[in-house]
């Protein structure tokens, strides 16, 4: 009766980290086939650098995670020690550098606010020159209804948005159609409707785009929704320390089995 509930339990524990490790094994093969399309699909000259390139974050994110995952999976279902123990020795690592990185932000959040400045200065002046990078920006400055990192004219760091008289390009001094105020009732958009913006009066501009940078707008809502960031950081880790948890206890199991065969094989050999 006791072997029964035992055998019963190692069996939950085993499936239960499995079908786990299985789902977001799933997910990293999507993350990764979403990944390769993208680089295949995307122009050679493409400068390639991890924080301003989609595809190729997608290509990096979903290999760890492709690869971890897969210990996970294996090691579970063949009850391989040496597979569990460095999934567990991975996610152990991950998530001390998760906790590391969320008491470092929260201690030096102004240092995090001018980096993540930087960063999306260098995307807006990529814009253009890869197709991924172009569809982020204009859907987080349509989704924020926002315009550039802290106002609208830093769009003008851009070559083909730079407000000078030297920039022989027609979009000079204007702004992607991203920026712009949707009208009530609109029909057809007009997506010129950034054109020469950055060289008009503030109050003009206005009306046709939003002028507030997405820095300000993201973190304002980071703050108006900190529920549901902070449930989505905190569910994320419950799962992960599960998993973890679960790892380690399959892998006391596995050696309890393993020094009962051991025992029960020494009278054996004796005789």
């Amino acid at each position: 009766m006791k072997e029964t509930a035992v055998m019963g339990a190692y069996k939950a524990t085993k499936y239960t980290l499995f079908v786990c490790c299985y789902i977001f094994w799933v997910a990293s093969g999507v993350l990764l086939a979403v990944g390769i399309y993208a680089k295949i699909a995307k122009e050679k000259d493409v400068v390639d650098t991890l924080t301003t390139d989609p595809a190729l974050l997608l290509l990096t994110v979903g290999s760890l995670m492709f690869i971890i995952t897969f210990l996970g999976c294996f090691g579970a279902l063949r009850d391989t020690a040496i597979l569990l123990k460095m999934f567990l020795g991975i996610l152990l690592v991950i998530l001390l550098l998760q906790i590391a990185a969320a008491v470092l932000g929260f201690i030096f959040s102004d240092m995090v606010l001018e980096r993540t400045d930087l960063l999306m200065k260098k995307a807006i002046v990529l814009y253009r020159e890869d197709m991924d990078l172009e569809n982020v920006i204009d859907f987080v400055q349509k989704k924020f209804l926002c315009c550039g990192v802290d106002e609208y004219s830093d769009w003008s760091q851009n070559a083909y948005f730079n407000c000078t008289e030297k920039n022989p390009s027609l979009e000079a001094c204007g702004v992607p159609f991203s920026c712009c105020v949707r009208q009530r009732n609109e029909t057809v958009f007009n997506s010129m409707c950034g054109y020469k913006t950055q060289s008009m009066v503030e109050s003009s501009v206005r009306e046709r785009i939003y002028t507030n940078g997405c820095l300000t707008k993201i973190v304002l809502w980071g703050k108006h929704n900190l529920l549901l960031v902070g449930g989505m950081s905190i569910s994320l880790l419950c799962l992960e320390i599960c998993m973890v948890a679960l790892a380690a206890v399959q892998l006391g199991q596995i050696q309890r089995v393993q020094q009962k065969k051991m025992k029960s094989g020494i009278p054996q050999m004796r005789r």
